[in-house]
């Protein structure tokens, strides 16, 4: 089945990504149609981690983040690793880009550490998130809501804890994204 056939789908990620919270996710969107974009902020490729501290090998990147356009996009995954979303939270390109995809409504999907992003652009107030339990503190100063499930959906925003959780995010985020908006295309 083809959901996401014509969808293409932003993943922004950086050295020391979890893999496997970037390939399972990636692997979901490919096999319901979805192309995906792997954005970085460096070219070439980036370097993966398995729990935070075990070398998983590397990523081609398909593009810089500054040179992007939420545009482009019908959809934004954030894998997580401690240290991806630790260096991009402090890249003004990268979260420019997470800044104006929220501002555009279209879906999100963010697991385990991933969600740091969100609370760094101001975007969680007043939502329901669910993280790895080490951001919950940041979440709920950062005015959110933190629930401790496998998945949870608020608005457009669906998150997940861990790699745990992978076999209910996978297939939450197809069916959230479906529902993406669709390019306006001349």
């Amino acid at each position: 089945m083809k959901d996401l056939e014509g969808k293409r789908i932003a993943i922004l990620a950086a050295d020391g990504v979890e893999r496997v919270e970037l390939e399972m996710p990636r692997g979901a969107l490919y096999g319901a149609g979805a192309r995906s974009d792997l954005l970085s902020i460096h070219p070439g490729e980036i370097w993966t981690r398995q729990w935070d501290k075990d070398p998983a090998g590397t990523f081609q990147v398909d593009g810089l983040v500054a040179e992007a356009s939420v545009d482009d996009y019908d959809a934004l995954l954030l894998p997580g690793g401690t240290v991806n979303p630790d260096t991009l939270r402090i890249n003004s390109d990268a979260m420019g880009f997470v800044r104006d995809f929220v501002a555009t409504g279209k879906p999100i999907a963010a697991i385990c550490h991933g969600p740091w992003s969100l609370v760094e652009v101001g975007a969680v107030r007043g939502h329901r998130l669910t993280s790895w339990p080490s951001l919950w503190t940041d979440i709920r100063n950062a005015g959110g809501e933190v629930v401790d499930e496998e998945v949870c959906i608020d608005g457009q925003f669906t998150t997940s804890r861990s790699p745990f959780d992978l076999p209910a995010f996978c297939p939450a985020i197809v069916e959230q994204f479906v529902g993406a908006r669709q390019k306006v295309t001349s």
